[in-house]
């Protein structure tokens, strides 16, 4: 059987062991925070390496980036006709509605996108969280470097195809002679070695 106010009395008892001890207050507007090292803050915007692929307002769930551009005809040497790029007019981000799911850093195929670690950006106002590529642009001098690779890990499949193409062709056994010098007989088809 338990004794009345038994439940009272160990919740007292923790409440009595952690008055005991020194306290951990992070003092965080003068003393910045220790973050770990992939945490998310803002999304940073790397202009040049845009393509306007629109992947990533396509992919996005709240419809929170916006995308215009013009095409532009850049004159090859060499070819028939003048080719065609996209060039980026606009790129915004409205944070007030991002989710921060990071979906449209995933779907880019040319690595535009990074996430940055900042995450002091508020507004007195909404609207200024409606950032332009110039500001989104700005981030990107606070993106940390990518992990080092494992060197027990499995090399990239761009790093293996290079390495297949440098080796020299590995050859099984040497050949008397050239490739397809004698064939079937009665194949009705002439070999190398056999006059016209």
């Amino acid at each position: 059987m338990s004794i009345p106010g038994e439940g009272l009395a160990k919740g007292l008892a923790v409440t009595l062991k952690t008055m005991t001890r020194r306290s951990h207050t992070q003092q965080y507007p003068d003393v910045a925070p220790e973050l770990p090292p992939r945490s998310r803050g803002v999304i940073a915007l790397l202009a040049e390496n845009c393509t306007v692929c629109m992947l990533c307002a396509r992919e996005c769930p709240d419809w929170c980036i916006y995308i215009d551009s013009h095409k532009e005809e850049v004159a090859v040497p060499g070819a028939a006709r003048p080719r065609q790029r996209n060039v980026l007019d606009r790129f915004d981000i409205d944070f007030s509605l991002c989710m921060y799911c990071g979906i449209c850093i995933e779907v880019c195929p040319f690595d535009a996108l990074y996430w940055s670690p900042e995450f002091e950006y508020a507004e007195y106002d909404i609207r200024d969280l409606l950032h332009d590529k110039e500001h989104l642009g700005e981030w990107m001098a606070t993106v940390p470097p990518p992990p080092a690779h494992d060197p027990n890990g499995e090399p990239a499949k761009e790093e293996a195809a290079a390495r297949k193409a440098a080796a020299p062709p590995a050859t099984d056994q040497p050949s008397s002679g050239p490739p397809n010098a004698r064939r079937r007989p009665g194949s009705g088809s002439r070999t190398d070695e056999e006059p016209p």
